[in-house]
């Protein structure tokens, strides 16, 4: 049974569809990358599996159940989700944040304290920073809260909407490399929309390519490549290589 499955799914804003016809069965423990252009419906995908976009047509479950049958809200309490801008609540600490959906679940202060602490550790931030407010911390530690604060209920699945895009690469690399490892760790089945072809690459089982709202590609890295006959995927593929390959010559590198 696959964790996530989307049937025939058509999304239309105005005259411009978003998603046209689409299909997709993600299993539990993968990590599927969605890649495309601006415009070619990523977001509007991501947000369809936790219901922050209804779909016109078609129909969405998630561990074999109809997500229609969940209120909105319930739905995307089971659903950890994280994006670019992180969304943390300027008024409250790191702590109170990462309590929200907890609190809301009704769970206990000691219990809410004690996951508080856990993921503090498991996202790798100090534990003294529970005390302070988001804006004391740099980019890279805010979106680590952010992180905690999308597991804070547990949830076995995970969406993320660019959310390393606005970091310096040094800490988008080492962030996006503790993710990955926290995915494997913990079991998760994560969904992530990026526009760098080299992070799908060296983060994803699993790469969605999407364009004027349709899937044209679907498949590991290495056989994608391989396998490919489409040229807009092709050239989205082959970007890491290429830019690999300016970056050797910029820096005198030999092969």
């Amino acid at each position: 049974m696959p964790a996530i499955e989307l049937s025939n799914i058509d999304k239309r804003f105005g005259a411009h569809a978003a998603l046209a016809g689409v299909d997709l069965a993600i299993a539990a423990g993968e990590f599927v990358a969605l890649v495309g252009p601006s415009g070619s419906g990523k977001t509007t995908l991501l947000k369809t599996i936790n219901g922050l976009s209804e779909p016109d047509a078609g129909s969405v479950r998630i561990a074999g159940e109809d997500a229609r049958a969940l209120p909105g809200h319930l739905l995307r309490r089971k659903i950890g989700y994280v994006f670019q801008e992180v969304g943390l609540f300027p008024h409250l600490t790191v702590a109170e944040n990462i309590a929200v959906t907890p609190r809301l679940l009704g769970w206990d202060k000691p219990r809410i304290a004690r996951r508080v602490d856990e993921l503090l550790d498991l996202v790798a931030l100090p534990a003294e920073v529970a005390g302070r407010a988001p804006s004391e911390l740099s980019g890279g530690q805010r979106q680590r809260v952010g992180v905690a604060r999308a597991l804070a209920a547990e949830p076995k699945i995970m969406l993320m909407d660019e959310p390393f895009g606005a970091l310096d690469p040094l800490t988008r690399d080492a962030l996006g490399g503790d993710y990955r490892a926290l995915h494997d760790k913990l079991g998760l089945t994560t969904v992530m929309v990026t526009h760098d072809m080299a992070e799908a690459v060296l983060l994803a089982d699993r790469i969605v390519v999407l364009a004027g709202g349709r899937i044209l590609a679907d498949g590991g890295p290495a056989s994608l490549l391989a396998t490919t006959t489409d040229p807009e995927v092709r050239g989205l593929l082959e970007a890491p290589r290429r830019q690999a390959e300016r970056l050797r010559e910029r820096l005198g590198g030999g092969a």
